[in-house]
């Protein structure tokens, strides 16, 4: 699945930490979103999307 977390976290200037503290995981957890390999829970997808303030579909796109 193709993600826009890095972009947009690049855009509030935050660091990987930072968003990971926003959303309550760890570190590697956004290391690994950013580079496509994990795909986050529907929970995670959510809390990202509000804290984005966007839509899912805004954040995480299919890959076919």
């Amino acid at each position: 699945m193709k993600n826009r977390f890095k972009v947009l976290r690049a855009e509030r200037d935050w660091t990987q930490a930072d968003l990971a503290d926003a959303l309550n995981v760890s570190r590697q957890t956004i290391i690994a979103i950013e580079k496509g390999k994990y795909d986050p829970s529907l929970t995670l997808a959510f809390k990202a999307a509000k804290l984005f303030e966007l839509k899912i579909e805004d954040i995480f796109q299919s890959e076919d």
